[in-house]
């Protein structure tokens, strides 16, 4: 293993203490079930301590991304309790239910991204990752998709008001709809997002014809792509349109969302990447070596979750593993795995096998990116 210190969880057991409800697809218990397969393998961090202890963001820390108003309903719903109007803010809905202690986890999974590039603008590591973080679709007064504080956009505004250039590039199966709109109309941030294509799924946006306005013309960029998608398709629209935007761009840091929604078999989507193609998305990303905050993001199968982001989090830190989940992981989880026991996907690349249709899509949304944005990020 090398150098294992540039690269560091950020993480929290209170993250736990928290339930969208039983019935909601978001289940936070992926989290330490990510975290105690981590743990299995022995890749926490080298210093002993498993994890950098993430703290809650301060209220100051989201205003330049959420309104004031919203923020206060958001509080009064801490409780448990919707308060008056809160269907006005997207709250009290079946996708962003008030629970008790949800103003709080909101804090501590931004306070999370935060520390995330604390570390590496400071401490001088090379990647630091929050798996709870990545809950894009959170608008400035309006919660949204599960998401009810913008931790990516609030940390991105955090480093372009240091004068830092980012880009954003969001793998999750649903548009980065949150972000894309936060920073639509500057050339300080890049954000690119790959996604089941807007017809067809949640949030119903970005589409290649949204680009940015103003200064921000050409800076936002989105590939949608059709449901059957897989690994081959998938991973050749991305070669084709994120490496050369980003050496283009040529940012001070990278950010990620690496929603595990877009594998095969998740329960809300149907992008059909394996375990194996979201490990070659992640060893590319690496291979760019840039400074680089790696957030979770959507996933509703758990395992796929626990599976996606420990492969993830062994390429950031330059560690072989073996591909059978380790014994005492499988003892512990067996209501969860099911019959899955490896980290990787038994079934073959689908990517050879999706429709004509599907591969035509590909090529004419990667053909738009390409003249309508290339030229303008000079590409």
């Amino acid at each position: 293993m090398k150098d294992p210190g540039k690269a560091v969880l950020v993480y929290n057991k209170e993250f736990g203490r928290h339930s969208y409800g039983s019935y909601h697809p978001l289940k936070v218990e992926r989290l330490q079930l990510t975290m105690d397969l981590i743990k299995a393998y022995g890749l926490c961090t080298s210093s002993g301590v498993p994890w950098i202890e993430a703290q809650k963001a301060d209220e100051q820390d989201l205003l330049p991304i959420h309104s004031q108003d919203y923020l206060d309903i958001l509080k009064a719903a801490n409780s448990g309790q919707a308060p008056p109007k809160a269907w006005e803010y997207g709250l009290g809905s079946g996708d962003n239910p008030v629970f008790s202690g949800v103003y709080d986890w909101s804090l501590m999974v931004t306070g999370a991204t935060l520390e995330c590039i604390r570390q590496v603008r400071e401490n001088n590591r090379q990647i630091a990752f929050n798996i709870a973080g990545g809950l894009h679709h959170a608008m400035r007064s309006r919660a949204s998709g599960f998401c009810y504080l913008n931790d990516p956009a609030i940390g991105i505004a955090r480093m372009i008001r240091d004068g830092l250039r980012v880009v954003y590039l969001d793998i999750d199966v649903h548009h980065g709809d949150g972000v894309q709109d936060a920073f639509y109309h500057t050339d300080q941030v890049l954000t690119i997002s790959l996604h089941q294509h807007g017809h067809t799924l949640f949030p119903g946006t970005g589409f290649p014809d949204e680009i940015g306005e103003g200064p921000g013309r050409g800076y936002a960029v989105n590939v949608p792509l059709a449901p059957g998608t897989g690994d081959d398709l998938y991973l050749w629209a991305f070669m084709e349109v994120v490496p050369p935007l980003v050496r283009a761009f040529d940012p001070d840091i990278l950010m990620t969302q690496l929603g595990a929604d877009s594998l095969g078999t998740d329960p809300l989507a149907a992008l059909d990447l394996t375990t194996n193609g979201f490990f070659e998305l992640i060893r590319e990303i690496k291979s760019w070596n840039i400074k680089w905050v790696a957030l979770g993001g959507g996933g509703y199968n758990i395992m796929n979750v626990a599976r996606a982001w420990t492969r993830a989090w062994a390429v950031m830190k330059d560690a072989d593993i073996p591909d059978a989940l380790p014994e005492a992981f499988v003892n512990a989880h067996r209501t969860a795995l099911g019959n899955v026991t490896t980290l990787s996907d038994s079934r073959p690349k689908t990517g050879d096998d999706v429709s004509g249709r599907a591969k035509q899509l590909a090529e004419a949304m990667v053909d738009m990116v390409k003249q309508n944005v290339f030229p303008l990020v000079g590409v």
